[in-house]
């Protein structure tokens, strides 16, 4: 199965798209989330699979250790900008980065 990839921690809630969202094809833009729901109680996704794209999700499940790291204002900033270009949550980013690292650094042992 190709297509995107995208995780999803058990410990964070989605919260949703911000308003108002951008149109995609001819699903609409929404200003609401009412908005939104109205459209979805009277349509299918089904309808839209030649605008739509196939993405895995990956829960991560058994996520237990947790380290805090210190950032200053600016990274703190732009790490958050970063994650939210994204669609991720800041941990997750930097949880993804390391474990890239890591990988890398196994490989070149």
């Amino acid at each position: 199965m190709e297509g995107r990839y995208t995780t999803m921690s058990d410990t964070s809630a989605y919260s949703g798209p911000e308003y108002p969202t951008e149109a995609h094809g001819s699903i609409p833009a929404f200003n609401s989330y009412e908005e939104e729901a109205t459209f979805w109680d009277t349509h299918s996704i089904s309808d839209f699979t030649e605008e739509t794209e196939v993405v895995q999700v990956r829960a991560t499940r058994g996520l237990s250790a947790n380290v805090q790291v210190r950032f200053d204002p600016e990274t703190d900033h732009e790490l958050e900008a970063i994650a939210r270009e994204r669609g991720m949550k800041k941990a997750t980013l930097i949880r993804t980065w390391v474990l890239e690292r890591l990988r890398k650094d196994r490989n070149v042992s």
